[in-house]
């Protein structure tokens, strides 16, 4: 009966289909090791040039109230996270609790942060939370891309501010003038806009197949407004490090930021490892950082990922002695 079945028209359909996963799941394995080969690149031709000692005096030499900003900025950004979740989860159509949202979105970024390929990994461990509370593969899938899409707007909105505002680090990257950075700068504003402007008119925007249903003006605004506030809080965590080393503006760090996150996201290079710390020090120049962007590693993913490690694995234990989750209550569909 196996064979005929895998003879049959469904099987072969089948059979193709777990073909076609696997060589996904492959590449994506594959891509995973590259990204981290690039980590262990880049990570080396920033600290050969020191000694470990050297490096444990760097991060000693580090003022205990510049540390606590920064553990209070990132605190700062990962509150913000976590709206991303509040929102997503109005942008689906349920009304689950912030206490639920909360716990699924630190959980899963703490993790997906550090993991590399944020958007696959912390999907997949949201969809262990949100699938016990009632919501549908294609609702978790559509939640997730919402927060995607705001990492996005949140990116585009600090960098316009960095470009337009002090354009000299692009400058000294790009080799451009001030006219040109400023430019691109305003064109990140229009991109913004023109988000802000198709959920005014609402529907379905389609660009090379891809699908997504625009938000409401509202949460489209509030898209926009929390993603920038939590990029500005991840880039003032790395300002507070970076000035008790040396004088540098918020600007200054921000735009060096969004530069290595950018870069980061492209390459899902694990926590951006190597690859912002490379864009930091490429772009501000004749300052020795190595201790600061090691305290901000720290401070900003590896704390984060302790803290997730331990959420996760009682979270884990708490389901699993309750049992299959009940159905979701009618009032948490909108």
């Amino acid at each position: 009966m196996s064979v005929a079945a895998a003879r049959s028209p469904q099987g072969a359909a089948t059979a193709d289909q777990e073909a076609r996963t696997g060589r996904k799941t492959w590449l994506l394995r594959g891509l995973l090791v590259l990204g981290i080969c690039l980590a262990a690149y880049l990570i080396y031709r920033t600290l050969h040039r020191y000694s470990f000692d050297d490096i444990v005096a760097a991060v000693a030499a580090i003022p205990g109230s510049n540390l606590a900003r920064a553990g209070g900025f990132a605190a700062a950004s990962y509150l913000c996270l976590t709206g991303f979740d509040w929102l997503g989860l109005r942008y689906v159509g349920r009304n689950l609790s912030y206490p639920r949202a909360a716990l699924a979105s630190f959980t899963s970024l703490s993790l997906g942060h550090n993991i590399g390929f944020a958007g696959v990994s912390s999907g997949a461990i949201r969809y262990r939370f949100y699938a016990r509370w009632g919501l549908s593969t294609g609702e978790v899938a559509k939640l997730v891309l919402f927060c995607g899409v705001t990492v996005g707007l949140g990116l585009l909105t600090l960098g316009a501010a960095a470009l337009v505002l002090k354009p000299e680090v692009a400058m000294r990257l790009t080799g451009f003038d001030a006219l040109p950075v400023r430019l691109l700068g305003l064109a990140c504003v229009g991109l913004v806009a023109t988000y802000l402007g198709l959920a005014w008119i609402g529907g379905t925007v389609t660009v090379r197949g891809f699908s997504l249903d625009m938000p409401k003006p509202t949460l489209a605004l509030a898209q926009v407004a929390i993603g920038a506030v939590n990029f500005a809080c991840v880039a003032a965590c790395l300002h507070a490090l970076v000035a008790a080393v040396g004088e540098a503006s918020y600007f200054d760090v921000a735009g060096a930021y969004v530069t290595g996150n950018v870069t980061a996201l492209l390459s899902h290079v694990p926590g951006g490892l190597g690859v912002i710390e490379t864009a930091v020090m490429y772009l501000l120049p004749g300052r020795d950082l190595i201790g600061a962007l090691i305290a901000f590693r720290v401070t900003y993913f590896f704390v984060p990922l302790a803290i997730g490690l331990v959420v996760f694995g009682l979270s884990e234990l708490v389901f699993r002695r309750s049992g299959p989750p009940p159905a979701a209550p009618a009032q948490e569909r909108r």
